[in-house]
């Protein structure tokens, strides 16, 4: 073989090993700038050429980089200037025999580095969507002796086959780099994700177990505990204006799990103090220094606070606010004390996650004073109507006292003196009654006292208390018994009832007529009645008969009446039913009664209406007037 031959051969072999070690690279090599010095020695080498150049199109420039002695060096051009930006901007590979007599030939770089290019090859990048993104170019080739020659066309088609290899290798690294940003971007949005719902779910948790607080300490203890366990703190502590000008500072802390401490502060008391008048958003207090009956409730030595305002509307806190110029309006203030894990300062995302916890408290303690408040004022009014209820209900006993003191003094059997006196006493209890149901509406309290009562004793002994002022009106008491069994209700309140529905039969009868006390029992109820033989109720009212102030035809009264009967038969469980026509009104209550034996609670409440009834049998009993 000759010594032209073997030259050739062993050239090309130096060709596929460089195109075949330049393709495996491209596999296992994660570094650009390794690969591409990988190409660019390959290039210089396979080429024989004295030295080799990438350039990378970045927006309207040329950023190069080229193997020098061994190293990566960077220059840059501008797109179109130098034979490298003209392929840049055509697109063609470029073969130059003499650089310096090309007029495209930028001689700056050779004047500026002293090194003198006399042949170049250049050729362009081009990715998948055939743009140019890029230029290898090689420079002076080398002739046998060390001269310089021109470079070939195969040498085009080598340097050519290069730059696609190179152009792979960008496309290769842009993909990745583009799915290592993309997996960090969903690594970063997953993370956010799991962030807010960890929030949200904090935010429902909080928001649940507030809206059952009844107290400022059940209110204190959920708020905290909340906020401590969210940012993993060894304590806490809330400030709220719990009563006016009273401010209140619950503390828990681990040492004492389960525990609230009611602490009495200051006005810029403390840390919570502080923040509460300020309105500071957020204040990070390293060794905070609080006082002693903080710091013996907390049972732990403070590193470090994390303290931040409740802000909204209300409160003492308004006036001392604005004073210090703070960022607004705080109705109370939350602290905590020493981060737990790991042992160091709070950091900007337990800061974050307190101020959204505090909005939610201090949203909660709007709601909470907006609520006791409320109450508070349904409460006084109901108390009210109370009242004008029980002064309503003074009629009757009162009338009846006074009937019968005048009775006593003219009475003059001892024995009859015994009996009217002891009537008196009745009423006098009856009164008594209505005075603790009054008291214990006033505490929240409500009870029904069931006993069982014997029907017809019940409704003998009214009817005979009430007989004298109805025969002083030319009325008629009549007893309609058809049960004469026990039930269980509240005698004094069901008596109460029976009063204002007689008061009512009566008022309804000025000219005289026949009241009519009834009881039967169906297979769950017991029923009695009050029926009269007045004009009936006007088609117009029938609706709102039972509503508190409602009355019809009556000189006197605050319309309460049917409103209390509708009360005490909804208290047992029960409700009251309205018959009316022309020739008379028909009032029954229907009290439900436990099975026998079962031991079970009264039914529950059957609804109240105003619909007609059955006719009634006639009175199979009547008493002299």
């Amino acid at each position: 073989m000759s010594p032209e031959h073997r030259s050739a051969l062993e050239r090309a072999e130096r060709i596929g090993e460089a195109l075949r070690e330049v393709g495996s690279a491209l596999g296992r090599v994660g570094d650009l700038d390794v690969l591409l010095r990988l190409i660019l020695t390959r290039a210089t080498e396979v080429l024989e050429a004295d030295r080799a150049t990438l350039y990378l199109v970045e927006g309207d420039r040329l950023v190069s980089r080229m193997l020098t002695g061994g190293r990566l060096r960077t220059i840059t051009l501008g797109l179109g200037e130098g034979i490298a930006g003209h392929v840049a901007r055509t697109g063609r590979p470029v073969r130059v025999r003499d650089a310096e007599r090309d007029p495209r030939f930028d001689p700056r770089w050779d004047r500026a580095s002293g090194y003198r290019t006399r042949s170049m090859l250049a050729a362009p990048l081009k990715n998948h969507l055939g743009r140019t993104v890029g230029v290898l170019q090689v420079l002076n080739k080398r002739g046998v002796r060390g001269g310089v020659v021109s470079f070939t066309a195969r040498d085009t088609e080598l340097l050519s086959a290069l730059a696609a290899q190179a152009a792979l290798s960008l496309d290769q690294a842009e993909l990745i780099a583009e799915l290592v940003l993309r997996n960090r971007e969903l690594a970063g949005t997953h993370q956010r994700l799991e962030r807010s719902l960890h929030q949200l779910s904090l935010l429902l948790e909080l928001e649940t177990a507030m809206n059952r607080a009844t107290t400022w300490r059940e209110l204190a203890e959920y708020a905290l505990g909340c906020a401590v366990r969210a940012c993993d703190a060894e304590g806490g502590a809330l400030a709220v204006e719990t009563t006016a000008g009273r401010v209140t500072l619950f503390v828990v802390s681990s040492a004492e799990p389960g525990t609230v401490r009611e602490l009495p502060l200051r006005p810029g008391e403390g840390i919570a103090g502080e923040v509460m008048l300020s309105g500071d958003p957020m204040r990070l207090v390293s060794r905070p220094r609080e006082p002693r009956r903080v710091r013996e409730a907390l049972g732990r030595p403070l590193r470090c606070a994390l303290a931040t305002a409740l802000a909204g509307a209300g409160g003492a806190t308004r006036d001392a606010s604005d004073a210090a110029g703070g960022g607004g309006v705080s109705v109370g203030a939350i602290v905590l004390y020493n981060r737990a894990t790991p042992c160091g300062p709070f950091a900007a995302e337990d800061g974050a996650l307190l101020r959204l916890i505090a909005a939610n408290v201090a949203t909660e303690l709007r709601l909470f004073r907006a609520r006791a408040e409320r109450e508070r004022s349904e409460r006084l009014g109901a108390i009210g109507q109370l009242l004008s209820s029980v002064l309503h209900d003074l009629t009757t006993p009162l009338t009846v006292i006074r009937g019968y003191t005048e009775l006593i003094a003219a009475a003059g059997d001892p024995t009859a003196r015994a009996l009217l006196a002891r009537t008196v006493d009745e009423q006098f209890e009856l009164i008594g009654a209505m005075q603790r149901d009054l008291l214990a509406y006033a505490r929240g309290e409500k009870s029904v006292i069931v006993r069982h009562v014997v029907v017809s004793e019940l409704l003998s002994a009214y009817a005979e208390r009430i007989r004298p002022e109805a025969s002083a009106r030319r009325i008629e008491v009549v007893l309609d018994v058809a049960d004469r069994g026990a039930a269980l209700f509240d005698r004094a309140k069901i008596e109460r009832a029976l009063d204002n529905l007689v008061r009512n039969a009566i008022d309804a009868m000025p000219r005289g007529g026949t009241l009519t006390l009834g009881a039967d029992r169906t297979a769950a109820a017991l029923c009695l009645w009050v029926r009269d033989t007045g004009p009936g109720v006007p088609r117009s009212v029938r609706a709102r008969m039972f509503e508190p102030f409602v009355t019809v035809g009556k000189r006197s009264g605050t319309g309460l009446g049917l409103s209390i009967v509708k009360a005490i038969a909804e208290e047992h469980g029960g409700g009251v039913e309205l018959e009316t026509s022309p020739r008379g009104s028909t009032f029954t209550l229907s009290l439900p009664q436990r099975a026998p034996g079962s031991g079970a609670a009264l039914a529950r409440r059957a609804p109240v209406v105003a619909t007609p009834r059955r006719a009634r049998a006639p009175a199979r009993e009547a008493a002299a007037p």
